[in-house]
């Protein structure tokens, strides 16, 4: 990945003090940095996890009210990862020219949507095209999100940062579940509509909540972020520019024949 953000950065924040800060000093302004990112990108992640997940949670009663066949549902929930396996590299090379904040907030806005869409639903064309759209539009997510926390914070304290994040995927399943079987259950024929109608609209529309949030709150570059002291954003520059400074820069597009990438995207999904 360039340098170019980082040094960017560094280049854009005017030096406040020259006195190097202490290592607690240091701990406490990371920490800082992740209490302001990672709660709002952890609970975008749980969010998508949840609508990536949720149709196995709605399979009975959809397969019922439907008629649809295990056969056609199978097919339906597995076009999803085609979708996404083949959008995964264009989707990383736009992340790459609009910026991570912009992208995942697209990201989650459409596949809000989308998700929330599956009430709709009725033929078994409607549920591929619907699933396929899925993966096409949550393409991208997590590669934006890792490329997100590197303008913030440098190799040596990305690993905390990513483990934090990670969480967010054994808690959408913890809360997933049991949320999802409620709404089934509660709202089954409620307002002429079934339970796993109800289910795919609320559990689809906080996504693009956070989306619209995403995009108003978060910030591209430490320059712009209004909750840092000038020397704080010096210190967090200069570290990123550091570590980055013997890095070999290459762009996105040069990765996109590479039959390496191709394999890591069918791997994640």
């Amino acid at each position: 990945m360039s340098n170019s953000h980082a040094l960017g950065d560094a280049a854009a924040i005017p030096a406040a003090s020259s006195v190097a800060p202490s290592s607690a000093e240091e701990e406490g302004l990371y920490r800082k940095v992740l209490w302001k990112l990672i709660p709002l990108l952890f609970l975008s992640y749980v969010m998508s996890y949840l609508d990536r997940i949720n149709v196995g949670f709605a399979k009975l009663q959809m397969l019922s009210d439907l008629q649809f066949s295990e056969t056609v549902y199978g097919l339906g929930a597995g076009v999803f990862f085609l979708g996404y396996f083949i959008f995964e590299v264009p989707s990383n090379l736009i992340l790459h020219r609009v910026g991570a904040r912009v992208w995942i907030a697209r990201i989650m806005i459409t596949w809000g949507l989308l998700s929330s869409a599956m009430m709709f639903v009725h033929t078994p064309a409607s549920f591929y095209v619907l699933r396929f759209l899925l993966g096409v539009a949550e393409a991208g997510f997590f590669p934006g999100i890792v490329l997100y926390l590197t303008y913030w914070i440098p190799p040596s304290r990305l690993g905390k940062a990513l483990a934090l994040f990670f969480l967010a995927v054994p808690m959408a399943g913890v809360l997933g579940g049991p949320l999802s079987g409620w709404l089934l259950q509660s709202f089954h024929e409620v307002g002429s509509l079934r339970g796993w109608q109800w289910m795919f609209l609320i559990e689809g529309l906080p996504s693009v909540v956070l989306g619209v949030v995403i995009l108003l709150v978060l910030r591209d570059r430490i320059a712009d972020a209004n909750w840092l002291s000038p020397r704080d954003k010096q210190v967090l520059a200069a570290n990123l520019a550091r570590e980055r400074a013997g890095c070999i820069g290459a762009s996105a597009r040069d990765a996109f024949p590479l039959p390496i990438v191709w394999g890591l995207c069918l791997v994640g999904v």
